[in-house]
């Protein structure tokens, strides 16, 4: 892959929920900005992570009540984070490793700048590939 680094390809459209936001909202809030996920948080401390993926197999296939459902009982506690600076390839390598599809992306100071999915790098990284050409749909709705 080519000399792009992490901080080329990211969202950096990051929303911050607290842990007892409803199910339900937060599913708006992901409609609302047009991304998959929300970073959890308790007071000022994050927390962990919450996908669209998350509330379908932990929330609604479990048959739990979206209006009354936490995102904080659903939440992803471990969240796998890499530097904005480093190349791509390492992120696309930690998410093979790590089995997911989505990296929270910091700076220096261990500040979270931005979030990296698999759709960011095939869609900047190989566009003509089937995940890349999905992605780039997505992001043309």
């Amino acid at each position: 892959m080519n000399g792009y680094r992490v901080s080329d390809v990211m969202t950096k459209n990051v929303i911050y929920l607290p842990a007892e936001t409803r199910i339900d909202e937060a599913a708006r809030a992901m409609r609302d900005a047009d991304i998959g996920d929300v970073v959890v948080t308790e007071g000022a401390e994050l927390i962990g992570m919450v996908t669209d993926r998350d509330i379908v197999v932990r929330a609604v296939a479990e048959k739990r009540s979206p209006d009354s459902t936490t995102i904080g009982s659903i939440t992803t506690r471990e969240v796998v984070m890499i530097e904005q600076n480093c190349h791509v390839t390492e992120a696309a390598n930690l998410m093979r490793e790590r089995g997911v599809r989505r990296v929270l992306v910091c700076d220096a100071e261990r500040q979270l700048v931005g979030i990296v999915s698999l759709g960011d790098l095939a869609l900047r990284l190989d566009p003509n590939s089937a995940v890349g050409e999905i992605a780039a749909q997505h992001a043309d709705r």
